[in-house]
């Protein structure tokens, strides 16, 4: 009787303990930041992999698109849906001058996936702030597979002087985890 009932307290608690996050914990960095494989202007400096996801179910992703790729993208558009003048010159004055960042979080459980959770930092080398957000809009994820949910966030990104490295921090309150990355700005 009391070898099945420790038995239970112990199973029960080791699931309590696996669907928690690790708060605190420090993110893994690359030793070399990584290209990102989604976004060819990001550079991982924090290791964000579909291992990780497996294992905590803790996984931030930056894209950024600079404005000129907007802009290619808009025309495309124009071309392919044959707009009108007003549609387009609409689209246009809706470009923010810097580019956009899309921030994609997936965590485990609706609630978790709370983009208003995250905080954003961005710097140039100079230590100049650039962006401060201290925290995105709110909302809860969306089911993505298995456990995990996902919410995506697109924010109208700072215009830098010419091309340079912009550094990005991302701060989870949550989880009390930090993500780095960096940013090649146009």
């Amino acid at each position: 009787m009391k070898k099945t009932l420790l038995l239970s307290l112990l199973l029960t608690s080791t699931l309590a303990a696996s669907a928690q996050y690790m708060a605190g914990k420090p993110r893994k960095k690359y030793t070399f930041p990584k290209k990102d494989d989604e976004s060819t202007y990001v550079l991982n400096v924090t290791k964000n992999t579909d291992e990780e996801a497996e294992v905590d179910a803790c996984v931030t992703r930056v894209a950024y698109l600079p404005y000129a790729d907007l802009l290619a993208q808009i025309n495309e558009l124009k071309r392919i849906n044959s707009w009108a003048d007003t549609t387009y010159q609409r689209r246009l004055t809706q470009l923010p001058a810097g580019g956009q960042l899309t921030v994609t979080m997936y965590r485990r459980g609706a609630k978790n996936a709370d983009p208003s959770y995250l905080s954003l930092l961005a710097k140039n080398k100079a230590g100049q702030e650039l962006l401060n957000l201290p925290e995105l809009p709110a909302g809860q994820g969306r089911f993505w597979n298995r456990d995990l949910y996902m919410s995506k966030r697109v924010i109208p990104f700072v215009k830098v002087e010419g091309e340079q490295d912009v550094s990005l921090t991302i701060n989870d309150a949550k989880t009390r985890q930090n993500f780095e990355y960096i940013i090649k700005a146009q």
